[in-house]
This record gives structure tokens, sequence and C-alpha cells, in this order.
């Protein structure tokens, strides 16, 4: 039986930081995800989007993003459990016994990087969206240049929605952008972008209907007060209303909702040698970004260091600190 130092449970961008930072620390690592690859959603859902939200980094794409963790996480040998869904966690007398659907592993410590939990997209609830998809209507964005030279509308306000519509704009032939109120949810900084953009913002409407034979030829809208209706010719939908997601964490022995998983300062949940980072985690006044998980990270593995051997220093020293 191979006991682990920590393995981390979550493989996207604040769990394969964790598992970095472990490395640092000279910890044995082993990293558990249910996706086949490292990177969460951001490997899954939004490869080709750009992250604003990363420190030196005015912009980056996501798999650029996800790219750049692989290699400074495979400085270091550690183990991985791809494809693996966690059912259970128990505590035992000198370890943690985590149960998969394929295997059950061992660890002094846990660190719980769950994100939001399995997801799937928020489908557009219109009579016949189902029979165009993958040919007219999507969720992902795989690759932007399938929609070079076309006609594309996006559907949703908050964030990724105005992103993917600034994205867009110089490489499809026209680009609408369909939100259901008058304000959108987005960084004030990305809306002053797409109102000086070439982005036809259709507000407040309802995508009321889909139109086409075999493919996506047209969108019918309603105005969400007057009822004035509108049609808008298109080649693609991108829908964008978000995604739902449930934590499966009700008999892993921690104290949670379905938002995530309390947390205290030094990220320790409610269970011993169990401890928490990125979206997942809960406290008073939590930003959920991924620049918060990046600094959660290290908080709980140097926690998870410091219950397994209390000798050892909590805080390691600055790695730019300068001594005389």
């Amino acid at each position: 039986m191979s006991i682990y130092d920590i393995t981390i449970i979550g493989a996207g961008p604040a769990g394969m930081y964790a598992a970095f930072y472990a490395g640092l620390r000279n910890a044995k690592t082993k990293i558990i995800d249910t996706l086949p690859q490292l990177g969460g959603q951001l490997a899954t859902l939004y490869p080709e989007k750009y992250i604003y939200d990363i420190p030196g980094f005015p912009k980056i794409k996501a798999s650029k993003l996800v790219e750049n963790l692989e290699k400074q996480l495979r400085t270091f040998p550690h183990s991985y459990a791809l494809g693996e869904e966690v059912l259970q966690i128990q505590s035992q007398e000198e370890c943690i016994e985590i149960i998969t659907d394929k295997d059950v592993h061992f660890s002094k410590a846990v660190i719980l990087a769950l994100g939001n939990g399995p997801f799937q997209p928020r489908k557009l609830q219109v009579s016949q969206a189902e029979r165009f998809e993958e040919n007219g209507i999507d969720y992902f964005i795989p690759d932007l240049m399938k929609y070079a030279g076309k006609k594309v509308a996006i559907a949703g306000g908050g964030d990724s929605a105005v992103d993917w519509a600034l994205m867009l704009e110089p490489i499809a032939k026209e680009v609408s952008l369909i939100h259901r109120r008058a304000e959108f949810r987005a960084h004030e900084y990305s809306v002053e972008k797409l109102k000086s953009s070439s982005v036809n913002i259709l507000t407040p409407y309802i995508i009321s209907e889909v139109n086409g034979e075999e493919q996506l030829e047209s969108l019918s809208l309603r105005h969400a007060k007057s009822n004035e209706q509108v049609e808008v010719s298109v080649d693609h939908l991108i829908v964008n209303y978000g995604f739902t997601s449930s934590l499966k964490v009700n008999n892993w022995g921690v104290e949670s909702t379905r938002q995530g998983i309390y947390v205290s300062s030094d990220m320790k949940t409610s269970m011993d040698g169990v401890y928490a980072c990125g979206d997942v985690s809960l406290y008073d006044g939590k930003i959920d970004l991924i620049a918060t998980g990046f600094g959660e990270a290290p908080t709980a593995v140097n926690n998870a260091l410091h219950f397994i051997d209390p000798k050892k220093r909590t805080q390691p020293i600055h790695s730019t600190s300068l001594y005389k």
C-alpha cells in the first residue's frame, strides 16, 4: 500500500498549482480527477477563451494557461489518477482512504480542488433547439476559426458571453450579442469595449424560435417589454447561459452546501487532514476568481504539511527573501 503525503482531488487551475507547490515542499503528491486530462473547465469548456484575471498576463488564452501550468507541474514526478470519480473519503488511523469508481488511494492529507463539481451547460429552452445542436447551436467553443467569415449570434449577458463576442468580432463576418436584460453582468471594462465595437447588441431580447432546415439559418427574437418580433439571420448560435454543477460530497465527512465546502482561514475543512482551495472553498468574503484559487493553494499545501508533521515550518521562507 503506497501512502502519499498529499492527494489533490481536482485538476483544474487551483489543483494544478497546488500540486506544483506541493512539489516545491518536497511532498509526495498524487492528483485525482474525473476528467481524462488536466485543466478542468478551462481545458474542456473554454480552451479558446482569453482569461484576464491572471497576475502578470494582460490576457492569456485558457489553453495556454493550462499548458503553462502543466509545464510547471511536470517539474516534479507526481502520480496521476485521471478519469476516476471520487465516491467517498474516509479517515483511517494512519491515513485518509480515498475510494474512487476504479481504485482505492491512501494519503496523509487531502486537498479538495473540485471547482464547482461536474458540470453541464444550461441549454436553450426553445422548441427545436436540440435538433440544431452541432448543426448551428453550440455550447462549447473548441476552435474559434470554426466561425471565420460566418454570421454568429451569442446568447448571454455575463463575462463569457461578452468576451466571446469581442474575440469573435475580428474573425466572424458579423457578431450579434443577445441578452434578455438591458444591462450586462460582465466587468465594466469589457462592457465599455463591447459598446465601442462593431458587435450588434440586441437587448432586451429573448430567443423565441430557432429556424432552418438541416442547418440553423435564423433566430426569431421577442422584445422582453414590447413583445416586438425581430428576425436575425445567423450561421451559428453560441449559447452562453452558464453551467449547472453539483457537488457530490455528502458522504465525504466535510461540512458543505450546494455551493461549496466550508473552510477556515488555513483552508482546513471540518475533517482533520482535509483542506480545500479554489472555487469549491467557502468562507466570508470569498471571491471566485482563478487568481484567488492560486493564492489559496499554497495556504492549503503548507497547512496540510503542518498537519502531517507539526514540527514542519507552516510558512516556508519566501524564495525572494535576502539574508545577510
